[in-house]
């Protein structure tokens, strides 16, 4: 019952998302963000668009810029952010992102962190993915490494974007 249930919800759900691409790094450039292109890629290849990408430093006030100018893009349903999710003394996106947030998805860092754990142990607990609700759109925060990414985008974002962007327009 439960499965066609999910199947039914998710079989209304908008096929095509418009999503802004965000990067956030201090030594990565636009020929070296490999993580930001598959984003990129994975959403293309599932039929979404990319209303815009940006590359910023990873520093809060860049961020939060970026972020905004999602929040007055109406083209942008969804807005995902890759790097500065670890814990070094640069690593500032999560509370950048966190602190915009009006409700949080806890799920999404939950499951994240439990099939990173399954994947490479216990370092995965040094992961912030988080993401929420803010202003009608989803943002989704991930860690900036091409596997966190394809894990996230893969087991996590693609399959449910639509049925979130759904339930956020009811």
């Amino acid at each position: 019952m439960a499965l066609s249930t999910d199947h039914e919800h998710k079989s209304h759900a908008p096929k095509s998302i418009g999503c802004m691409v965000i990067t956030c790094s201090d030594t990565r450039t636009p020929d070296t963000d490999t993580s930001g292109r598959l984003i990129q890629n994975l959403l293309k290849g599932k039929g979404h668009t990319i209303a815009a990408y940006h590359l910023v430093k990873d520093e809060p006030a860049q961020i939060k810029e970026r972020v905004s100018a999602a929040l007055s893009n109406e083209a942008v349903q969804a807005i995902i952010i890759n790097g500065g999710t670890g814990i070094s003394r640069r690593d500032s996106t999560f509370e950048a992102v966190d602190a915009m947030l009006e409700k949080r998805l806890d799920g999404f860092g939950e499951v994240f962190r439990y099939l990173t754990y399954m994947d490479i142990g216990s370092p995965a607990i040094m992961s912030r993915a988080t993401a929420g609700i803010i202003k009608g759109r989803v943002l989704f925060s991930t860690p900036g490494s091409e596997n966190a990414v394809r894990l996230a985008m893969e087991k996590l974002i693609l399959p449910e974007l639509g049925h979130l962007i759904k339930e956020l327009t009811k």
